[in-house]
């Protein structure tokens, strides 16, 4: 099977192939929704048609990760894994699935349309550009069927290891986006951007339709009949959807907080937020690349009840994406306006915005680790069979405490303040959910994660304050030299810092490319106490199983399938074709 992925086996080379196929078409697609934003910004500034757009731009932004990122792949990846485990094929899925998701979408996407001006009402009371609004939404609403049907494929696609395809498709989004931009503009202003929207949607599912084919034609006949165990895998899945939707609409919520608020406020605050918070996610979404690729095998150890596994997992996905992202955090504080300057300020965009949107990428940045540990986070408490509500509710807490700042100081901070709130509000979920890992998920020690993060944090720190001197000392140079010098500044004071802070942080990176780089060593998941090692090595002798790791889950006994080599990498691929044993 082609599209960056594996079928069955997948070694070590298979997770960095992957990882690498998709980080290209991530990056292409991130590079065009940068084309995207500098395009819009060029063309229409930030003003009030532009917050009108973005008042529409709700719909795409709640339904991608309710449909395709985090509610669709957190549901179908587990779900599909297990089929594939047991030899089941795709057709049943998909012929008793498909049909009826397509209705319900269809019917919500008929409501917006109709009911689009008490959207507006809802989203922006305080917008001034009314009616633009209203045809945007109307445009946008078709993503919510289109968006659907692309999930699922590329929740399909991801457990069978065909990672390409899916990669891709924000990369045809974007590309039908700027094509409608560029050639309807003139003629419907900010409306050819909705147009855009609906059909680069369209696009996504194109993309990836070859491959879905051919794992359709890869599965067992039309005559196949479903194990009897279907029937209750499906009340699990079905079970699973409240949680998960509750959690990732939650999680978007802290967008609706900001556009309604901010809709009081001048015209164009809408559009400055959205600039700011586009450019700093991008270090945060790249960071959550790994874990994308990683989830199929985060599921299948949780299904065997390899609690050990997947704590190993967590404990590495968290130390790599939280390197990237603070790394990426200490760059964007130090060299906020420079960035916004060479992206955005070039026709209808001005001084004053640039002036705005930096302000607010510098507060915006502060919770953009507080992102990326809340996605691996909820990633592993939904790869769990059993259905959990734990992210949702934490989620909520969050966002009561960027409700409770935004609405407190947002008339005296302005966007400052809805920046903070939401940094505030995102960090403390995280904070919650990996502090519940340990009892909820797996073995993880808590104090080991925390000192991981704590020297990740103050290296990013120390690697800022190298940045803002660098900025000031280059502050008469042109931004585009002013950049270059201060990434290379900042990274390699970030990366020097790292080392000394503990050479253990880079382990989990390596250990995704050699297997032999971390023999010997103790792996994430264990603790570091020689007598834990002593127990677990008494333990390995009495069962007889000397060369293994049996890590006990919270009831006491150790799961199905809980062993582990060793010797082997941390986060080791889990064959999809068998069990591990």
């Amino acid at each position: 099977m082609t599209g960056g992925g594996t079928g069955s086996g997948g070694g070590t080379g298979s997770v960095g192939r992957a990882a690498a196929l998709s980080g290209v078409l991530i990056a292409a697609g991130t590079a065009l929704g940068f084309a995207r934003d500098l395009v819009m910004a060029h063309e229409f500034g930030a003003s009030g048609s532009t917050d009108a757009f973005l008042v529409a731009w709700t719909i795409p932004e709640t339904v991608s990760p309710l449909l395709i990122e985090d509610a669709m792949a957190l549901l179908m990846v587990p779900v599909v894994t297990r089929l594939l485990a047991r030899g089941d094929g795709l057709r049943p899925l998909a012929r008793s699935t498909l049909p009826r998701m397509i209705l319900c979408l269809s019917l919500v996407t008929l409501a917006l349309v109709v009911a689009a001006p008490a959207v507006v009402d809802v989203l922006a009371p305080g917008l001034d550009a009314h009616g633009p609004a209203v045809h945007c939404v109307r445009l946008t609403a078709i993503t919510v069927v289109s968006f659907g049907l692309a999930g699922f494929m590329s929740a399909t696609l991801r457990a069978h290891h065909v990672f390409g395809p899916p990669a891709a498709i924000y990369l045809a989004y974007n590309v039908g986006i700027l094509a409608l931009i560029g050639g309807l503009s003139g003629l419907l202003g900010i409306t050819s951007a909705a147009f855009g929207v609906a059909c680069g949607s369209v696009l996504m599912v194109a993309v990836q339709a070859p491959a879905f084919a051919r794992c359709l034609r890869a599965a067992p006949g039309p005559c196949a009949k479903p194990p009897a165990g279907d029937a209750v895998e499906w009340r699990l899945g079905l079970a699973a959807v409240a949680p998960v939707v509750v959690y990732t609409v939650t999680r978007q919520a802290q967008v609706f907080v900001e556009r309604f608020l901010a809709s009081e406020m001048d015209a164009g605050s809408i559009s400055q937020l959205n600039y700011a918070q586009k450019v700093a996610q991008v270090p945060m979404v790249l960071s959550l690349l790994i874990v994308t690729v990683t989830f199929p095998r985060l599921a299948r150890a949780s299904a065997d009840g390899d609690t050990w596994q997947v704590a190993r997992r967590i404990r590495q996905d968290l130390a790599v994406a939280s390197a990237m992202v603070l790394a990426a955090t200490a760059f964007l504080v130090a060299f906020a306006p420079a960035v916004v300057r060479v992206l955005f300020e070039h026709g209808e965009f001005t001084a004053a915005d640039t002036e705005g949107t930096a302000s607010i990428m510098r507060v915006y940045a502060l919770g953009l680790w507080g992102q990326s540990a809340v996605g691996l986070a909820a990633r592993a408490f939904f790869a769990q069979r059993r259905p959990t509500w734990r992210p949702a509710r934490v989620l909520g807490l969050g966002l009561a405490v960027t409700v409770a700042i935004g609405g407190a100081f947002a008339a005296s901070a302005g966007t400052l303040a809805l920046a903070a709130a939401n940094a505030a509000g995102i960090t403390l979920a995280a904070v919650l959910l990996l502090a519940g890992l340990r009892r909820g998920v797996a073995p993880i020690p808590p104090r080991r994660i925390a000192a991981d993060v704590s020297r990740l944090m103050l290296a990013a720190a120390a690697a800022c304050a190298a940045g803002m001197l660098t900025a000031h000392a280059t502050a008469g140079t042109p931004a585009l030299v002013q950049l270059a010098v201060g990434g290379l500044v900042t990274t390699a004071a970030f990366a020097v810092l790292l080392a000394l802070a503990g050479p253990d942080l880079v382990a989990p990176w390596i250990a995704l490319r050699s297997r032999r780089s971390v023999r010997g060593r103790t792996e994430s998941g264990e603790t570091d106490e020689p007598a834990d090692r002593a127990h677990q090595t008494d333990r390995a002798r009495r069962d007889g199983r000397t060369g293994e790791n049996r890590r006990t889950g919270d009831n006491g006994r150790a799961g199905p399938g809980g062993g582990g080599d060793p010797a082997g990498p941390a986060g080791a691929d889990v064959p999809l074709g068998r069990p591990r044993r």
